[in-house]
Parts: structure tokens; C-alpha cells; sequence
């Protein structure tokens, strides 16, 4: 793949720098000239056969993507294809999305009760608006909830998402989150988000991660049976700090079968919202502004 400099122009854009790479993309600050708008530019490149499907993501990803609108969600503003022939597939992409300032959940865990359920309510009403839209994420993980030094919440990475219904050919997911629905290639529903997130906080509130039906090296774990899944431990055994009220809603999401979780993320968002506030009244803010901490 082609590695673009600081100053080359594509595609009407001047590169500024780069700030990240992907399995077949690289991601790049870019300025519009015209508007002095600085974006993000994902360029993907198939350089065999096996990469249609990074190809296909991007597009699909601009699909979805570029119909919603929420503080929540990285915006997409714009897809730009080349092709090797008139008739041709794509075989290079250029999505322009906004560019995210700030550090991922994966790379600074929040160190406080109260920012952790402040950024997981802001990630739960993002992914609920794309369920009233009728889109599924799919691959919610603390690699793709970007946070700033504001406490700006981002959610990014929508290259496998779906609609509602969808039933995916293959296995996507990531396997430490990754519902059991989606191991098995049954219906990708909004519960499926549900327990992408409440993986998520596991590991958050835990640095520990629940057992999946994908083992690490991604080998199937239980086959089609569920129930031989070992059983995920309270949050509240590994971190004593953990209100018994966050493991319960935590523990709720993760359950093996969606009808056993919350209806709905909006249900997950109000009873974030219904904890937080709890727990800030329980704590009785000092001056200093500190928090009960996360960490044992």
C-alpha cells in the first residue's frame, strides 16, 4: 500500500499526518483547502483477493454510516472510489470521517465509578439511536469508544455493522466480546449490542474478560450447546469496589441468552444514569472533586 507524506495532496485533501493503521487501511489528518476542514481519511487498498471484504466493510461502513446523526457517533462525511476499470469493482477507498481527538477505552480505562458510567451512558443512547435507525454495531469494544480530555464520548468503527435481522456469512466479532449469537451466525438483534457493551464494562470495571463462545485463538468454544460456556464471575469477586448494583446490570448483559437481557439499550442507558446519580449522592463529593475509583 501506497503510504502517503505530510503535504502531498490526494484526492483534493493535503495529508497532515498519520494517525493510524488498520489489517488493510491507513488512517490519515487530513485539510480540506477550500474549507480549511481538517478530517480523517481511511485509505483502503486491496492488494489480493482476500481484502474484497475490507474493501466491502469500508463501503458498507459509509452506507450506514453517513445516515446517522448523533454527538455520540463519528460523523462520515464522504466515500471516494477508484476503480481499475469502468466495469470493475473498487479496488481503493477513501472514506472522510471526523477526526476523533483523544484516547481509546482499550488504551486509558477510566479510573472512576462515576467517568465509567458517565462514558458507558453516552456509548449506550449513541447505540440506541442506531437501533431506532435499525442498524446493530456489532463489534462494540473498548477499542472503539474514543474518549477526550472533556470526557467527549466517540463512538467509532462501523465496519460490521448491519441492520436488524442481519445473519452474517461468516464470523465477525471480537472474540473477548463477541455475543454468542454472533459465534453461531444466528439473527445480529440490538441485544446483541447489549452484550457487546456489557462485555465491555466487564472489562472495564474488572481488567478481567468475560468467557465467550470464541476462545483467543478463535476456535468455537461449546459448539451450538451455550450452556457448556463457563460462567462468567461476578464483578463484585474480582473488584470488591464494584456496587453490587453496577455487577447486577453488568452480569444482566452478558447473559448467555438475549431474552434474558434488558429489552432494550435505552433500558441500559437509564439505569447508567440511575446508578450514577445514586452513587454520587452516596459519595458525597468532596471539594477535591475525587471519585471512588475503579482500581482495587
Amino acid at each position: 500500500m501506497e503510504i502517503f507524506k505530510p503535504g502531498e495532496t490526494v484526492e483534493g485533501y493535503r495529508v497532515m499526518a498519520e494517525v493510524g493503521r488498520g489489517a488493510a487501511s491507513v488512517i490519515y489528518a487530513v485539510q480540506d483547502p477550500k474549507t480549511k476542514q481538517v478530517w480523517a481519511m481511511k485509505h483502503v487498498v486491496k492488494e489480493s483477493e482476500k481484502d474484497d471484504r475490507f474493501i466491502e466493510q469500508a463501503e458498507y461502513e459509509y452506507q450506514i454510516g453517513s445516515k446517522l446523526v448523533h454527538p455520540a457517533l463519528r460523523k462520515i462525511e464522504r466515500l471516494i472510489t477508484r476503480k481499475p476499470g469502468f466495469l470493475s469493482k473498487p479496488n481503493e477507498v477513501f472514506m472522510i470521517m471526523e477526526l476523533v481527538d483523544g484516547q481509546s477505552v482499550e488504551r486509558q480505562r477510566p479510573k472512576y465509578l462515576d467517568e465509567a458510567l458517565d462514558i458507558f451512558e453516552k456509548v449506550a443512547q449513541a447505540l440506541h439511536y442506531m437501533h431506532t435507525k435499525g442498524y446493530v454495531h456489532a463489534d462494540m469494544k473498548p477499542n472503539n469508544i474514543m474518549v477526550d480530555a472533556q470526557r467527549t464520548v466517540k463512538v467509532i468503527d462501523l465496519g460490521q455493522s448491519c441492520a436488524i435481522g442481519t445473519v452474517k456469512k461468516r464470523i465477525q466479532g471480537t472474540p473477548d466480546y463477541i455475543a454468542p449469537e454472533q459465534v453461531h451466525r444466528r439473527p445480529i438483534t440490538a441485544k446483541t449490542d447489549v452484550y457487546n457493551l456489557g462485555a465491555t464494562m466487564y472489562w472495564a470495571f474488572t481488567n478481567h474478560f468475560v468467557p465467550t463462545a470464541l476462545g483467543r485463538g478463535d476456535s468455537l468454544v461449546g459448539h451450538i450447546d451455550d450452556t457448556l460456556l463457563e460462567k462468567p464471575k461476578r464483578l463484585i469477586e474480582i473488584n470488591k469496589r464494584i456496587p453490587e448494583i453496577i455487577d447486577n446490570l453488568v452480569m444482566s448483559c452478558v447473559e448467555v441468552e438475549p431474552a434474558r437481557r434488558p429489552d432494550s439499550m435505552s433500558v441500559v442507558a437509564d439505569r447508567l444514569n440511575l446508578i450514577r446519580g445514586k452513587i454520587l449522592a452516596e459519595m458525597e463529593l468532596r471539594k477535591s472533586g475525587s471519585f471512588r475509583r475503579v482500581e482495587d
